[in-house]
C-alpha cells in the first residue's frame, strides 16, 4: 500500500514526487512512455528560471528524475488503465496492480497535429506547438502559425517579438478567435493572414525551408518558403480512461480547485491535464507541489 500514486512524469509529477520524497511518504511514480513528458520534444527551454541562456531539456529532466531517487522514490515504467476505490484506490496497469490511499494525475495533454507530410520529422527543426516555449529561436525569421482560435491568433502576436513577419493561415474566411484579440492581430504590420488556406506539406531535409499550401477558393497550390512552422489546432488531455471517475471539462481536462483537488477526494491532478490558463513547465512543476502538499494534509486529516 503506496500512501500516494502518481502517473506521469513529466515536470508536473516528477516535482511530486520530489515533494512527496521530502514528506518521506512511500511513493510510486508511473511513466508509461519515459521522463519529461511532451516537454522532451523542445530540446532547450529558455524560460525556465535560474537558467541564463536555457537549459537543455533532458539535463532538467535528468536533474529532477536524480533528485527523486535521492529521495527514495519508485519509479516504474508502466501504463496504467484503470483507477477504483475510494476509501483507497486500486491502480490497475499493463504490468501490474497497486494500490494506494492518495493519487495524483500528472497525465499531461498532447498538441493536435496536422498529420501532413514532413510534420513529424521536423520536429523540434522548426516545428514547433508553443511559441512562448520555442519563439526566441526564430529571431529574425519567417515563421508560419496555422489555426484560427485564440490559442493560435494570441501566439501569433507573441512570434512576432522575435520573427520578422508571421504568417497566419486560417482554412476558413473568417477567425474563431475573440474579436479583441482578432483586433490586436490586424493592428500589428508583422502579420499577414492568409485566409481560406491549409497546409499540405511542410518542405526540407534537415530544418524547415518551406511550407506547402492550397487556397481552398481557387485550388492554388504554392511553395513558401519560410524557417518555421507554429501549429495551434487544438490540444487532447490524456484523460480518456478517467471521465467515468472524475469530473471533466467538455474538452476533456480535469476540473480542479487550486489546491489541486478533483472531485473524488484522495485523487487529486497537477500539470498539463487539469484545466488551467497556462501551460508552462513553470506551472507544472507548481501544480505538481501543490498537489504533494494536499496530499500531506489529506493523509494527516485520514490517519
Amino acid at each position: 500500500m503506496y500512501d500516494v500514486i502518481i502517473i506521469g512524469g513529466g515536470p508536473a509529477g516528477l516535482t511530486a514526487a520530489l515533494y512527496a520524497g521530502r514528506s518521506r511518504f512511500k511513493a510510486l511514480l508511473l511513466e508509461k512512455m519515459g521522463l519529461g513528458g511532451q516537454i522532451i520534444l523542445t530540446p532547450t527551454i529558455e524560460n525556465y528560471p535560474g537558467f541564463v541562456g536555457g537549459v537543455a531539456t533532458s539535463d532538467l529532466i535528468s536533474a529532477m528524475q536524480k533528485q527523486v531517487d535521492e529521495l527514495g522514490v519508485t519509479i516504474k515504467s508502466d501504463e496504467v488503465v484503470s483507477i477504483v476505490g475510494d476509501a483507497y484506490f486500486k491502480v490497475s496497469a499493463r504490468e501490474g496492480n497497486y494500490e494506494a490511499k492518495t493519487v495524483i494525475i500528472a497525465t499531461g495533454a498532447f498538441p493536435k497535429k496536422l498529420n501532413i507530410p514532413g510534420e513529424e520529422r521536423l520536429i523540434a527543426k522548426g516545428v514547433s506547438y508553443c511559441g512562448t516555449c520555442d519563439g526566441p529561436l526564430f529571431k529574425n525569421k519567417h515563421v508560419f502559425v496555422i489555426g484560427g482560435g485564440d490559442k493560435a491568433v494570441e501566439e501569433a502576436i507573441y512570434l512576432t517579438r522575435f520573427a520578422q513577419k508571421v504568417t497566419l493561415i486560417h482554412r476558413r474566411d473568417t477567425l474563431r478567435a475573440s474579436k479583441i484579440i482578432q483586433e490586436r492581430l490586424f493592428e500589428n504590420k508583422k502579420i499577414e493572414v492568409l485566409w481560406s488556406t491549409v497546409p499540405l506539406e511542410i518542405v526540407g531535409e534537415n530544418k524547415v525551408e518551406a511550407i506547402r499550401i492550397k487556397n481552398l477558393k481557387n485550388n492554388e497550390i504554392a511553395d513558401a518558403s519560410c524557417q518555421g512552422v507554429f501549429v495551434f489546432v487544438g490540444i487532447h488531455p490524456n484523460t480518456e480512461s478517467l471521465g467515468h471517475l472524475i469530473k471533466l471539462d467538455e474538452q476533456g481536462f480535469i476540473l480542479t480547485d487550486e489546491a489541486m483537488k478533483t472531485s473524488v477526494e484522495g485523487i487529486f491532478a497537477a500539470g498539463d491535464c487539469r484545466k488551467k490558463t497556462l501551460a508552462q513547465v513553470i506551472t507544472a512543476c507548481g501544480d505538481g507541489a501543490t498537489a504533494a502538499f494536499s496530499v500531506n494534509h489529506y493523509l494527516e486529516l485520514h490517519k
